[in-house]
């Protein structure tokens, strides 16, 4: 009870604090939201089981070299923020030619990514009734499908952007109560000598494409290029470093916590495994992750069927109008969500954005070779081939 309480004020503290206006005023705090947002959207329910289940005592090393990743293929994003700047947003014809399949693929790289973070919606919404069944939420994704799209093709989604920054502040503040119960629950598994270093499931070849196979709960990063007009390159730039280093922060803490003491339940891994294991630590911790779970898919799907309508519209040059790429949108969301499981979905979703990572590093090649940096080229040159890597071979985990 002590620790439901504790937990509860640190998630309020942290809540109130995020929400003071001074900070929300901040220029870089708000550029750094959005990223920050899709970085930890999802990933922060799913990984830590996953990484105990797959790689057992090695889950923090292989969280830091998921994050390193995405650090790199950042590294990409930055470089063609910069280079676009520098030029007055001039490329050259091969530049301009990759952008725009990047674009294509940044916008089915979304069709999937909600597919993602509506099946999360709808595992997490029913976890906690008698309705806990895939069926249930299946209906239950389907329906937030149907909502998305109706609202999106009356109304449009204007209305509801506000909602990222109560989203991400709700998140974080449940990550900080959740931190909080889980190093109280480590303190206690150390002091009765309970910590234990599990042996991975997967090793050599199988536990890398499994790691490919979750780039996309450390995606996100990328948005912080598409905010040109609302923020100068320099302050996109640093907003995307500070969004990578705020979550590699929070998810190697929190996956430290995790794989040294917390056990699945029945040792059976599902996409909702992340509740069963917080009520052993405390009553309150599932109740808290439901919620934020609700707020941040609900959040991500809006922000990405958005992006991916956006998308649409300019690369056919008004042709297809928004609202139609909902409606298609929708419609593969549907398929996918009554075809494939949430660990499938996942994998899915981290090989569409490792194809849009290739095309960005393929782009600041481009760029880095015309302006005759030839060692920048060629890192660049690596880090698309790595991306096409994990385009080909990422791989789901198994529950």
């Amino acid at each position: 009870m002590l620790l439901d309480a504790a937990i509860l004020a640190v998630a309020c503290l942290t809540g109130l604090l995020l929400a003071r206006p001074r900070l929300a005023r901040l220029g870089l705090w708000q550029a750094t939201i959005t990223p920050l947002a899709s970085i930890i959207g999802s990933g922060f329910l799913v990984l830590g089981p996953v990484l105990d289940a797959s790689y057992g005592g090695f889950a923090p090393l292989a969280m830091a070299l998921l994050c390193l990743g995405a650090y790199l293929l950042g590294g990409a994003v930055r470089f063609n923020i910069a280079r676009l700047d520098a030029t007055g947003n001039r490329r050259t014809r091969t530049e301009d030619r990759l952008e725009t399949a990047a674009s294509w693929s940044l916008a089915f790289a979304y069709v999937i990514s909600v597919a993602y973070y509506l099946n999360l919606f709808g595992a997490f919404g029913v976890s906690l009734t008698p309705l806990h069944q895939p069926v249930y939420a299946r209906a239950l994704t389907s329906l937030i499908f149907l909502v998305i799209l109706g609202v999106g093709w009356r109304y449009g989604f204007k209305a509801l952007e506000g909602l990222e920054q109560i989203s991400v502040t709700l998140k974080l503040a449940i990550i900080a109560g959740l931190i909080l119960g889980l190093l109280v629950h480590w303190v206690d598994a150390a002091e009765t000598a309970h910590l234990a270093f599990a042996p991975p499931r997967e090793t050599g070849w199988s536990a890398l494409t499994l790691g490919f196979g979750l780039i996309v709960t450390v995606q996100g990063f990328e948005t912080s290029r598409y905010l040109g007009s609302t923020y100068d390159a320099a302050t996109r730039i640093r907003s995307m470093r500070w969004s990578q280093w705020i979550s590699t922060a929070i998810y190697l803490v929190y996956v430290a916590l995790v794989a040294y003491d917390m056990k699945l339940p029945d040792g059976h891994l599902t996409e909702t495994s992340m509740v069963d294991m917080m009520a052993v630590v405390a009553p309150i911790l599932p109740l808290l992750l439901v919620a934020a779970a609700l707020s941040a898919q609900f959040s991500a799907a809006i922000a990405d069927t958005s992006g991916c309508g956006g998308l649409v519209e300019e690369g056919t040059r008004r042709r297809v109008p928004e609202r139609w790429a909902y409606a298609v949108l929708v419609a593969i969301g549907l398929g996918i969500t009554w075809t494939s499981g949430v660990f499938e979905i996942i994998s899915y979703a981290s090989r569409a954005f490792a194809l849009y990572y290739a095309l960005q590093a393929a782009i600041a090649m481009a760029g880095a070779r015309a302006e005759g940096r030839g060692v920048k080229a060629a890192g660049f040159a690596a880090l698309a081939v790595l991306a096409l890597l994990v385009t080909v071979f990422g791989t789901p985990t198994e529950g």
